[in-house]
């Protein structure tokens, strides 16, 4: 049966997820958000050759007992030993390959495995049948000397080897005797030896990793926990555009039988929003600098009008949703869908997060190239597009299909975007702009506290005149939209507390939507009220929470979006940036300060 124990790799151009065993079960070319080359993770419905999974690259042992992954220390290389009935030990080294070369990144579209053996003769299969056509068929074939050629949609790729090709075509095992080496990236013959360049493809991509996370700025508790998370969440940026998708997977659901599928290998400008401001507290600039180019063109393209919630990676605004019928789908949970219709609907917090990601290029000295006038022009349409969306209906952050209302979280966020450029403003020395945005921003938090204190309660609603309560209420303080102390917030969270807490998690609502009453907790939810309670004072009991949080990651150090609150399974898609997001920021917040062990 599958599970989200997996194991991502990736160069910020394509990724993988590795399973316990060796077996590649997820992984798209040539981006992200492309066609499956893997896809057993979601299980094709057509009968695979014989010993051949659809959609798999598996390693395996004859007789295999055992497998053990880690990842080589502050990199995502992988290495599995495998260990079979007869002592027979195997190491597999999976990587994309990433380094600086001839003053460029390099990053192909590619995917490395190293096979060592270590102890005893051990017999190994490899299975490799990529998929194409979003899934539906296996990839045809050709081959020569040294080299299988598959047929892949958009380009065909090559898997260079020097292992006997016979072998792998025939799926037959053999006896590992030397280290093979397996190189399946673009369709042009392989410069070199493939031996010594994969060992130094290796070098200097774990190189090149273990020099970005010396980079970081990372708190004295938790720190593997903030590492594994940060690097993570680099693999989730399309560095070709600056594009940050939401997770590396779709159609997983929240739940058994939930019919909650979606697809989120897209950018969210919500998610990038988020995943930038937890990366900025670890000084990883990088990230940011790229996604705000990605802004950039974004906003260009939107010519001051409606920003979507969404977009592809390469700043593509149609996302058409369909159903891939060729899948069963994860755990034969259907259904399987590519694309997202949630590209259509109408989010205004989006303004307030477009305007508060680009904030820091105002005053940040150490970025390569900082924010200027005609930037702050360009995000001035951004800000009159908030302030004529704040009391607007639309589908709020959770994204209703069916329904709209004036969420609290998206009118605030529009609030914060006008708060921002007047302080903006009067950092790069424009009073009367600094001076229209306060009064703006002053007249928005009048109306919607108006509109969302509930007087009889002492707290804020979820929406413009109701009572509903949602977790995105927890954000207030972190928004700067009241004081952490301020008796109304204290009162917000006790009341989202008394609601929506379920032990260790938090639901982000209780009520019905348009798929039912929610089963699962939202794991990004849980990491709000963690944050809350250390913003109220409650230290010891987010600590306590935050280490329940820990405990639920998988193997590999990671979160899917949400969580069975009954028994603690992991669903949703995965890596989930909102999840990781969470880890690094309460680690931040909660830990000791470095002076404390001098």
């Amino acid at each position: 049966m599958n599970t989200l124990d997996l194991w991502p790799i990736g160069n910020c151009q394509v990724s993988a997820l590795v399973d316990a065993e060796a077996g590649f079960v997820w992984g798209c070319q040539p981006r992200v958000d492309g066609d499956p080359l893997f896809c057993s993770l979601l299980e094709p419905k057509r009968d695979p050759a014989p010993d051949r999974p659809a959609g798999e690259w598996r390693i395996a042992l004859v007789d295999q007992v055992s497998a053990e992954p880690s990842y080589v220390r502050n990199t995502p290389i992988l290495t599995t030993r495998l260990t079979d009935k007869r002592g027979g030990m195997v190491d597999v080294i999976d990587f994309c390959p990433r380094q600086e070369r001839s003053g460029r990144m390099y990053r192909p579209v590619a995917f490395l495995r190293i096979v060592r053996p270590v102890a005893g003769s051990p017999r190994v299969r490899i299975l490799l049948n990529p998929s194409r056509a979003g899934g539906a068929e296996d990839a045809p074939t050709t081959s020569g000397t040294n080299h299988i050629r598959f047929l892949l949609h958009p380009q065909p790729m090559r898997l260079t080897t020097d292992a006997p090709i016979g072998n792998l075509l025939d799926g037959e095992p053999f006896r590992l005797e030397r280290t093979l080496n397996f190189f399946l990236g673009p369709d042009e013959p392989f410069v070199g030896n493939v031996e010594q360049e994969m060992a130094r493809m290796l070098h200097q991509t774990k190189r090149h990793w273990q020099t970005w996370v010396r980079g970081l700025a990372i708190p004295l508790e938790w720190q593997e926990v903030v590492i594994r998370s940060a690097i993570t969440l680099k693999l989730c940026q399309h560095e070709e555009t600056g594009a940050i998708v939401a997770a590396l997977t779709t159609s997983i659901p929240e739940h058994d039988g939930s019919q909650r599928n979606w697809d989120y290998r897209y950018c969210w400008i919500r998610d990038a929003y988020y995943t930038v401001q937890a990366l900025n507290r670890l000084g990883a600039l990088d990230v940011l600098e790229g996604y705000l180019t990605y802004l950039r063109n974004i906003i260009d393209a939107a010519e001051g009008g409606t920003i979507q919630p969404l977009y592809s990676v390469s700043g593509q605004s149609r996302l058409e949703e369909s159903e891939a019928k060729g899948f069963a789908g994860y755990r034969g949970l259907g259904p399987v869908r590519f694309g997202n219709a949630a590209y259509t609907q109408i989010q205004h917090d989006a303004y307030g997060q477009i305007v508060l990601s680009s904030a820091q290029a105002f005053f940040d000295r150490r970025l390569l190239r900082m924010a200027t006038r005609e930037d702050f022009t360009t995000l001035e349409s951004v800000g009159e597009q908030a302030v004529r969306a704040f009391d607007q209906p639309d589908a709020g952050l959770w994204e209703f299909r069916t329904k709209s209302s004036v969420h609290t979280y998206s009118a605030v966020m529009c609030w914060a975007a006008c708060d921002r450029l007047a302080k903006i403003a009067a950092t790069i020395g424009l009073p009367d702009r600094a001076e229209y945005w306060a009064a703006t921003a002053a007249r928005m938090r009048a109306a919607i506290t108006e509109q969302t204190f509930l007087d009889g309660d002492q707290r804020f609603a979820a929406t413009f005149g109701g009572d509903e309560l949602d977790a995105s209420l927890l954000q207030l303080a972190d928004l700067q939209f009241v004081d952490p102390g301020d008796p109304r917030f204290g009162n917000t969270l006790d009341a989202v507390e008394r609601e929506l807490r379920k032990g260790e998690h938090m639901l982000r609502y209780a009520s019905e939507d348009d798929f039912g009453r929610p089963q699962t907790a939202f794991n990004f939810c849980t990491f709000w009220l963690i944050e809350s309670l250390h913003l109220t004072g409650r230290d010891e009991e987010a600590r306590m929470l935050y280490a329940k949080m820990l405990e639920r990651r998988t193997p590999a150090g990671l979160l899917s979006e949400d969580t069975d609150f009954r028994t603690g399974e992991l669903w949703g898609n995965y890596p989930q940036t909102y999840s990781l997001v969470g880890l690094i920021n309460c680690a931040v917040f909660l830990s000791r300060p470095w002076s404390a062990i001098r």
